[in-house]
C-alpha cells in the first residue's frame, strides 16, 4: 500500500521590518512566535492552490506560529483540520540570544550529530522525535495523502533515517541524497515542498517540488 507524505518548510517569517523587540523572553520563545510576511502569507495561499495539495487528507504542523499559519491554507483549501504537534519544532538552540551561537554553529552540529549547546537540541535528538512523530502517521494514516508543515534543519535530520546527509563546507549547506541521487542542495526556499512516497514503510521515491 502507498503512502505520501508532503513536507513543507514554513513561508517567508516576518524579520526584514521587524525593529525593536522589547520582551523579557528567550530565544525559543521569541523564534515560535515569529509570524509569517506579507509576502509570506501570499505564498502560503499560492502553495495551497497547487493542484496535487487540494487532495490532502492528513495535515499536521509545528506549534510554531509561522509553521501553523502556512499549513492553515491547505486545511482550508481541503476543508480539513489542521493537527499540531511539537514533535515538528524546529531545532532548539539553547541559547537565551542568538548572539550567544558560535559563529560555525551550523557547521559544528552537521559534523557532530550529538553536538548542542546547554538545554538546546542535538540533530540526533531532533531526528528522533522527527522520526518518532512522523512514523506515528505512516503506522495512522496507511495509503492516505499526508501534509507535514515544518522547518529545514529539523526536515533535514528527519530525512537522514533513509537519506545521507553531507554538510558542503565550501557553500556551508547540508545537501541530502537519497539512492546516491542529490536531491536537494540546501538552499531552503520559503516555503519548500518535499514529495515522499513510501511503500508500506518503506520509503521508495523523494521528489523536490521546488516552487516558484
Amino acid at each position: 500500500m502507498k503512502t505520501i507524505i508532503y513536507i513543507a518548510r514554513y513561508s517567508q517569517p516576518f524579520r526584514e521590518y521587524l525593529g525593536e523587540y522589547n520582551a523579557n523572553e528567550i530565544e525559543q520563545i521569541r523564534n515560535e512566535k515569529n509570524p509569517l510576511s506579507v509576502v509570506g502569507e501570499e505564498k502560503a495561499c499560492l502553495m495551497s492552490e497547487i493542484p496535487e495539495l487540494k487532495n490532502i487528507n492528513v495535515l499536521y504542523s509545528s506549534h510554531y506560529v509561522r509553521a501553523m499559519a502556512t499549513a492553515k491554507y491547505i486545511a482550508e483549501a481541503n476543508k480539513i483540520k489542521l493537527n499540531v504537534d511539537e514533535r515538528f519544532g524546529e531545532r532548539k538552540f539553547g541559547v537565551n540570544s542568538m548572539s550567544e551561537l558560535p559563529k560555525d554553529f551550523y557547521e559544528l552540529q552537521f559534523n557532530n550529530w550529538d553536538y548542542k549547546i546547554n538545554n538546546g537540541e542535538s540533530l540526533n535528538e531532533v531526528a528522533l522525535r522527527m522520526q518518532g512523530a512522523l512514523e506515528e502517521l505512516l503506522n495512522k494514516y496507511k495509503g492516505q495523502n499526508i501534509m507535514v508543515v515544518s522547518h529545514g534543519t529539523a526536515l533535514t535530520a528527519m530525512l537522514k533515517k533513509w537519506c545521507e546527509i553531507i554538510y558542503n563546507k565550501e557553500t556551508e549547506k547540508a545537501e541530502i541524497y537519497f539512492n546516491n541521487k542529490l536531491i536537494f542542495d540546501g538552499n531552503w526556499k520559503v516555503p519548500e515542498l518535499f514529495k515522499l512516497e513510501f511503500e508500506e514503510d518503506k520509503l521508495i521515491k523523494i521528489e523536490n517540488k521546488r516552487l516558484k
